[in-house]
């Protein structure tokens, strides 16, 4: 899963390809943050006002990376996985890879306190990178708020839209082709460049149901971006 891709698509140095994606965490008790993140040793204070950086080391050392093929850990320079800010009463965790995401979110839940913090949103791109293209100048190119929100509500719409035509079906044949149609019809649209993916950690009792159902929506994108990045490929 989120294997490393051929040359000549672009991936970070743990081999998954490089796919940017931001978390956005909400932040319940500001004044207790910073402690809770110096409490951390592989997280790491930066010069830069409210930034931090997420190193792999200490608590996150066991994390794996399957798509790793050649790196090799050195102890006196940790891999840095992500970088952290907090910006108008939000924290976000920045990171190249889906992999690092779909780690990042069980990680941070289990040590810091979800009366202090709570993921909320991931924003990604459905694309990877050739070695050779122009790649975005920070997260604020990469998402625009009001394009993201649209795209969300619009398929939350189109959701509770299909969901109220198969509960009102007269057979389940015709509920069954309902959902046929519209899974037919999504599966001709083209994925949006930038979407948006929202957590229900509220609604759930058991957050490992969330994590996987996160990585799973992931894994389905990446899958998209690579076969697109290929038919691409080998159409020049």
């Amino acid at each position: 899963m989120f294997d490393r891709l051929q040359k000549p698509f672009l991936t970070v140095e743990t081999g998954e390809a490089y796919q940017p994606i931001r978390l956005t965490f909400d932040l319940h008790k500001p004044e207790l943050l910073e402690m809770a993140l110096g409490s951390l040793q592989c997280i790491e204070k930066n010069t830069a006002a409210n930034s931090w950086s997420w190193y792999w080391k200490a608590e996150c050392e066991d994390l794996h990376f399957e798509s790793i093929d050649a790196f090799r850990k050195n102890p006196d320079n940790p891999l840095r996985l992500a970088t952290i800010t907090l910006r108008e009463g939000k924290f976000y965790l920045n990171l190249p890879s889906f992999k690092r995401a779909c780690l990042a979110v069980p990680f941070f839940h289990k040590m810091i306190k979800k009366e202090i913090l709570t993921v909320h949103v991931a924003d990604f791109i459905n694309k990877v990178f050739a070695l050779d293209e122009r790649l975005p100048h920070g997260f604020s190119e990469l998402f625009k708020e009001d394009e993201l929100d649209r795209i969300l509500h619009q398929r939350i719409h189109d959701y509770h839209h299909v969901k109220e035509q198969v509960e009102d079906a007269n057979t389940a044949e015709d509920a069954f082709k309902i959902l046929y149609d519209y899974t037919k019809s999504e599966a001709q649209k083209r994925l949006p460049y930038a979407e948006r993916y929202v957590f229900d950690l509220a609604q759930q009792e058991d957050p490992d149901i969330v994590f996987l159902a996160f990585y799973i929506f992931l894994r389905g994108r990446e899958l998209i971006a690579d076969f697109l990045a290929y038919i691409a490929r080998v159409a020049i």
